[in-house]
């Protein structure tokens, strides 16, 4: 039976088409619609694009850890690969469970954004079948079933034409890069108004470009989804650097022309773009949309047809990137099977159609939760990918450390301690006196995060090669999350609920005494009553940081010395256990890894596992012409080697010049590119010269292998196989 690590996706990318799926995923309807009202009234336009360049970037910085990522381990998956690779299985998931609700979101958003671009410039004809109201957002039939179809056709496209898809890629790319840099152009050569201010009236100038840099990893949440595609790339790895960068900063200046297109015109009413934008709530049509509003006020009505096809085309090429990349991370973790493995299989066309299927249902269901409720997941995600982008940092950066680069090692440093920050900014706001995020979108981040442990538990019980659960810490970490977090909320919670009182009272004073200065005191009085909650929150997540460090220190202490006990406990067995020259494992602890395995095998639930059977070239000769110290140091060198090459597996040596190599977990899954390194590191290699390892591979098949010796035959005759082979390389 073939396992599903044999199942690869086949090249087909091409360096323009991974820019356009990169720079596509990153910037969608958000970014014509939702920047001027979020960035423009947090910082002003210069605050907002000092913000957006040092977030750009910090997010160069990120993408130089994706890129060493990327070039070692080629696989689908993305941050879930790299993390589980550095880390473990555990925190693979965890890392995964969120990159998930991150591409779900933003399809979902933009899904949902369709319905809206008809209102705006086509009016209500799929307002029609009202079903009910949520979170003060009327559901309509006719608009989930506009959402539904644009999901089902790009679906349909991703499943049969994944090359078509490209092409649609890049061809949106140069539609909304046309055209918004062609509106930008024109606003800036004729402008009539000036940007002041240049920063938002209230607040401190410095406060409001650390905000912006801070939500501004939202802004390029997607750039990274070409990590899920390695497998599919048709140009070398290593040039994926250039196509993470060129991506990042196409992005950042189409947000800047966004921003500063959206502040050059302006009705006449207001005397500012501040007033003009603080008042978009109470606007209606193009004026409520202020990028829309510019170009019409410079190019006319031709100004808006090209904004209206650069939104069009933006909101499309999400679509695409977004169903793309999160079918390549179910495939991912579909192959691994953490989702039922069916799920990675390929129809036709290379493509994993059952997880486009599965993410076609999932979306159709999550229209009927209505774009209110949708916006708040999708803040999520700002949190999200912080928590990501922080994880393949402090991936990029141990393996780096490992393997002694020292500058992709200072690139992953400083990428972990930037979205540790960030993650401080969005978890504790009362800190900066203001939410950074809504409190229904603190709610859930800890609903997905119960989820996860329950799904979590799910994978316990279904896996049987006991990759998870190893690693106890991160589960802690994730709980304490959780419940600070859900302090958080329940302090936006309060905040909220004691402002409406407040109003609610003035209001009510304000009709009964209308000229007795009431409303001075009850402000007075809100103020107050909100520094009580800043400090009372400040203490207890004092009080909780503390415990939990404390939590943390007492554990490892504890696993520090229950692992002491048990060396000295099986001091002797490791002594039996261990060959006394090379330091690798004894004959006599493969006797008993392999019984245990044989044990497995007629049970019915053996785990995924190879056998590397190697021997070492040339140990007569090196005995007879140097020695037999000499001979011992060949042995030794020997073991090294393969300790070397196969890192995560046990290394037995079972006689004179024979080991044994029993490959699982991420040694089995990378198990034919492990063993090729091994190959190439021997060819034209004499014993003189240095260490010399015939060696053959073979995988355990259940339908076939009643035992491990039947692999180990296998892998035996392969062995003798590369013997002869590297003989004759050398005559």
């Amino acid at each position: 039976m073939e396992s599903n690590q044999d199942i690869r996706l086949k090249p087909y990318l091409s360096r323009t088409g991974a820019w356009a799926y990169s720079l596509g995923t990153s910037i969608g309807w958000g970014s014509l619609v939702i920047t001027s009202s979020t960035y423009l009234s947090h910082a002003g336009p210069l605050g907002s694009v000092l913000g957006m360049v040092i977030g750009t970037v910090i997010m160069l910085v990120i993408s130089r850890s994706y890129h060493y990522l990327m070039h070692r381990y080629p696989d689908a998956g993305g941050a879930y690969s790299y993390t589980g690779n550095a880390f473990g299985y555990d925190y693979g998931f965890l890392t995964a469970w969120f990159l998930v609700l991150t591409y779900f979101s933003v399809l979902w958003a933009n899904a949902t954004s369709l319905p809206l671009f008809a209102r705006y410039f086509i009016g209500d004809m799929f307002r029609f079948g009202k079903l009910y109201t949520v979170f003060d957002y009327d559901i309509y039939l006719g608009e989930i079933l506009l959402s539904v179809g644009a999901v089902a056709l790009f679906s349909l496209l991703c499943l049969t034409a994944r090359r078509v898809a490209a092409w649609l890629m890049i061809g949106t790319a140069a539609v909304y890069s046309a055209g918004i840099l062609l509106c930008f152009g024109a606003a800036i050569f004729g402008i009539d108004t000036g940007m002041e201010p240049l920063f938002r009236p209230e607040g401190n100038e410095i406060a409001q470009m650390v905000k912006i840099a801070c939500i501004s990893t939202w802004a390029f949440i997607g750039f990274e989804n070409i990590s899920h595609f390695t497998e599919e790339f048709a140009f070398p790895v290593k040039k994926s650097l250039s196509v993470l960068r060129i991506a990042v900063l196409s992005s950042a200046l189409l947000y800047v022309c966004i921003t500063l297109l959206s502040v050059t015109a302006y009705p006449p009413q207001y005397a500012s773009w501040f007033e003009y934008i603080g008042d978009l709530n109470s606007l209606s049509g193009i004026e409520a949309l202020p990028a829309f509003y510019a170009a019409r006020h410079y190019l006319g009505d031709a100004g808006v047809g090209v904004l209206m096809a650069s939104l069009l085309a933006l909101i499309l090429s999400s679509l695409i990137g977004n169903i793309t990349a999160l079918s390549r991370l179910l495939f991912a973790l579909a192959r691994d099977r953490l989702i039922p493995g069916r799920l990675a299989a390929l129809n036709r066309f290379g493509v994993p159609w059952k997880t486009v299927i599965l993410i076609a249902a999932v979306s159709f269901a999550a229209f009927f939760l209505g774009r209110s409720a949708i916006g708040w997941i999708v803040d999520v995600t700002t949190l999200g990918a912080t928590l990501v982008y922080g994880f393949v940092a402090a991936a990029a950066y141990k393996i780096a450390k490992n393997s002694g680069d020292k500058t992709m090692r200072r690139f992953g440093l400083v990428g972990m301690v930037i979205m540790i920050a960030f993650g401080l900014y969005l978890l504790v706001p009362t800190l900066f006196l203001e939410s950074s995020l809504e409190k229904e979108s603190y709610f859930f981040f800890v609903v997905w995060s119960i989820l996860g442990l329950i799904f979590f538990r799910i994978v316990l019980k279904r896996e049987k090669s006991s990759r998870f659960g190893h690693t106890m810490i991160v589960w802690v970490a994730l709980l304490s999350l959780t419940l600070f977090v859900s302090l958080v909320w329940m302090n936006q919670t309060m905040i909220d609920a004691s402002a409406s009182a407040m109003n609610n009272v003035l209001g009510y004073y304000e009709t009964l005494y209308p000229s007795s200065g009431g409303s001075a005191i009850i402000a007075q009085e809100y103020d107050r009553l909100k520094s009580v909650d800043i400090f009372t929150l400040s203490m207890v997540v004092s009080s909780f940081v503390l415990s939990i460090s404390l939590l943390l220190i007492n554990y490892s202490v504890m696993s520090r010395r229950a692992r002491k006990s048990e060396a000295e406990l099986g001091e002797v067995k490791t002594v039996t256990f261990t060959d006394p020259l090379t330091g690798v494992k004894s004959k006599h602890a493969y006797v008993e890894l392999e019984q245990e395995l044989n044990n497995r095998i007629e049970h019915g639930d053996a785990e995924r596992f190879a056998v590397v059977v190697c021997d070492l070239n040339g140990l007569k000769f090196v005995n007879d012409s140097f020695g037999h110290a000499a001979g011992d140091r060949y042995l030794c060198e020997g073991a090294r080697r393969l300790c070397d090459t196969f890192r995560h597996s046990p290394v037995f040596r079972t006689g004179g010049d024979e080991f044994f190599v029993i490959l699982r977990d991420h040694d089995y899954d990378h198990r034919e590119e492990l063993h090729r390194l091994l190959c190439e590191s021997c060819k034209g290699v004499s014993p003189g010269e240095g260490v010399v390892i015939a060696s053959g591979i073979a995988a355990f098949i259940p339908s076939k292998d009643n035992s491990v010796a039947a692999v180990c035959e296998r892998a035996d005759a392969l062995m003798y196989q590369n013997k002869k082979a590297l003989k004759g390389a050398r005559c």
